[in-house]
């Protein structure tokens, strides 16, 4: 009968060889864990931020914007948020302007009209990117809209947020 013998003379691999390699697996696991998880969370925290940097009024009487007189408030916006933003509503002293394409979005309101440049479907500012809103009022919208008169303009955004402005009609 042929007895079985264990052969030593196979070697194993060192522990220290097999500490580096479990390390090494370890490691890699990990960063593309890591990167996988970042990628996951960016989707889920976009966020929208629009700054109005700049707001001024100028007096019109030429015919030639959808108000024919009275006032052109220009908003100039930019968006340094990560997400795209689309802006839905304006509102002026807190009255919303309904909003479709320019010509056709007037309110009237004591006696004159008020129009906007944010068309139906919305007007949207991609990351990084800027726009310009346009508000045309009557000189009979409203009372009193005067020369000097402050203005609160709003513009309401898709994700809920509001953006304040506070315009002196010159």
């Amino acid at each position: 009968m042929k007895s079985h013998k264990i052969s030593r003379k196979r070697r194993a691999v060192s522990p220290v060889i097999a500490t580096v390699i479990l390390v090494a697996i370890t490691i890699t696991v990990a960063v593309a864990v890591s990167y996988w998880m970042s990628g996951i969370a960016g989707q889920y925290t976009k966020f929208e931020k629009i700054e109005i940097q700049s707001g001024y009024s100028e007096k019109i009487d030429n015919g030639l914007s959808p108000a024919s007189y009275g006032w052109q408030i220009t908003l100039e916006m930019k968006n340094t948020g990560s997400a795209t933003s689309t802006l839905l509503r304006v509102f002026v002293n807190d009255i919303a302007i309904p909003v479709d394409n320019y010509g056709e979005s007037a309110i009237t309101y004591a006696g004159g009209q008020i129009f906007t440049s944010v068309v139906y479907a919305g007007t949207t500012i991609e990351s990084g990117g800027t726009t310009t809103v346009y508000i045309w009022i009557d000189d009979g919208w409203g009372a009193p809209v005067t020369s000097g008169t402050t203005l609160n303009v709003k513009v309401h955004s898709a994700a809920g947020m509001d953006y304040i402005k506070l315009v002196s009609l010159v």
